[in-house]
């Protein structure tokens, strides 16, 4: 089983079937909606669906798994962060974060990504993060920006989004920075090799 993730204010775990009901309350919303592509506001049903794929993204076994987790605090999930593993070799993934308006303005999405940047460098033993915005979520680029990921890119109409050519944003951290940012620790002490698997896996 994986580890939870404690942090100051908040719980990281896998994402159980408990957790409908708050999911659904941020998947329902328009203006969580507005950056996400192919995706409109949900049923509850379908948020039921939603919930169901992400409980089984519980570890990161092989390349091309998802790291799906809750981020708890006070016992309501206020969102979701993930790892996808996109290359062993290189030993590098993409994070993701959807988080509900409800709870904005108290840097509890940012705590929950930088704790699961955290994880993937020190713990799981990554090289490279990478992270993707449309050129318009200027929230979702400040909180990159917030944790020390550096603009690599802007691929200039590179995807269609509601019918329309979009830019599109790449940020991106490397285990050294991570590692050297003020005041950060080094988890463990060591970093995992490139083969490690989630803990308890």
């Amino acid at each position: 089983m994986f580890t939870p993730i404690r942090t100051r204010r908040l719980t990281l775990r896998p994402v159980t079937m408990d957790d409908l009901d708050d999911v659904y309350a941020y998947q329902r919303r328009p203006d969580v909606c507005r950056w996400m592509l192919g995706n409109e506001p949900r049923s509850r049903e379908q948020s039921r669906e939603s919930v169901a794929a992400m409980t089984n993204e519980d570890a990161l076994r092989a390349e091309g798994d998802v790291l799906t987790l809750a981020a708890e605090a006070n016992g309501r999930v206020t969102g979701t962060v993930e790892l996808v593993w996109r290359s062993q070799a290189d030993r590098t993934a993409e994070i993701g974060y959807v988080f509900n308006p409800e709870f904005s303005g108290r840097g509890l999405a940012t705590e929950a990504v930088a704790a699961l940047l955290g994880w993937g460098f020190e713990e799981f033993g990554l090289h490279r993060v990478y992270g993707r915005c449309h050129a318009g979520n200027e929230a979702s680029a400040r909180l990159m920006t917030r944790l020390g990921m550096r603009c690599e890119a802007r691929h200039v109409e590179s995807y269609l989004f509601r019918g329309e050519w979009t830019d599109q944003l790449v940020f991106a951290m490397l285990a050294r920075e991570w590692l050297s940012r003020p005041g950060q620790t080094r988890g463990r002490g060591t970093v995992a090799p490139a083969r490690k698997s989630v803990r308890g896996v």
